[in-house]
């Protein structure tokens, strides 16, 4: 029977009392690989969740499009012009990739609900009683939802270049052989799913799913932009590189710039990120009552 209620539904690892889920020769001992599938089971059965990784790809893929369109001058309120629009003199990568902005938005919410979701209707009492231990469960949801995002949003991200470079045409376009190209590529897809993570991570810490939603949002969006505008040139020029999504900008950028890091750099500093905040989650989920 097809599951069509948006709530996770618990597994044969979760539903089992405590004590038989830890006896020798009943083949219900718990795994980290059994608590994989746990959580592969409840993402796939959550409708909206797969929903959102459905819009992420489609909003990708239609801004790319949109954004070379009118680069290419194929959009215009005079109608068709040749090489117009804001996007003419921008690099070509950057244009078919314009909807990263927004689409990092979707996959970092998504984050969050993994696993805010679970403290809001009570669940992760009862993935907690089957996974005493408790961190297998967090690092199940970031195996699971990582995996996803990689797969998904690597696809999404060739997709949407490959379309964006058909729009704009010969003499505007580029290839993924060019210099830079392909690792902005890749990198835009595996960005995303790095952001999937970060929103896990933010949820476990906050437990909270509006609190957790904010805070994602500032962090990505907001923060940048009011560091620029209130702090320093001298700070500025410090700091904001190695913001989360500056570091993002780094490597999934064909071109540098002074205000940014190296592309090597900053995906180190973005995985920092992913690291130190995966590891507090961590220590309070081991802390805290469920």
């Amino acid at each position: 029977m097809a599951i069509i209620s948006d709530e996770p539904v618990s597994t044969p690892e979760q539903s089992a009392p405590k004590g038989n889920s830890h006896r020798s020769g009943t083949g219900l001992g718990v795994t980290q690989g059994r608590v994989i599938r746990s959580e592969w089971i409840k993402f796939r059965s959550v409708r909206s969740w797969t929903i959102m990784l459905g819009a992420t790809v489609v909003l990708l893929i239609a801004f790319g499009a949109l954004a070379a369109s009118v680069a290419s001058g194929a959009v215009s309120t005079n109608g068709p012009r040749p090489g117009g629009g804001p996007f003419a003199s921008t690099d070509p990568t950057a244009v078919s990739l314009a909807g990263i902005t927004l689409a990092q938005l979707i996959v970092g919410v998504l984050g969050v609900l993994f696993i805010s979701n679970e403290y809001a209707n009570g669940m992760i009492r009862s993935s907690f009683a089957a996974v005493p231990k408790r961190l297998p469960v967090l690092w199940g949801k970031v195996v699971v939802l990582a995996g996803t995002l990689i797969v998904v949003m690597v696809v999404a991200s060739l997709a949407s270049f490959e379309i964006g470079q058909l729009i704009l045409g010969d003499g505007k376009n580029t290839t993924l052989a060019a210099d830079g190209v392909l690792r902005a590529v890749l990198g835009s897809g595996l960005y995303l799913a790095g952001i999937g993570v970060f929103g896990v991570a933010i949820g476990a810490l906050m437990r909270n799913t509006a609190g957790a939603i904010s805070v994602v949002v500032a962090a990505l969006l907001i923060v940048p932009g009011l560091a620029r505008l209130i702090l320093p040139d001298d700070w500025n020029t410090t700091l904001t590189p190695y913001l989360p999504s500056n570091a993002g900008s780094a490597f999934t950028s064909v071109t540098g710039s002074d205000t940014l890091l190296a592309a090597g750099a900053g995906a180190a500093v973005f995985v920092g990120w992913l690291v130190v905040l995966l590891a507090g989650a961590a220590v309070l989920i081991r802390r805290r009552d469920a």
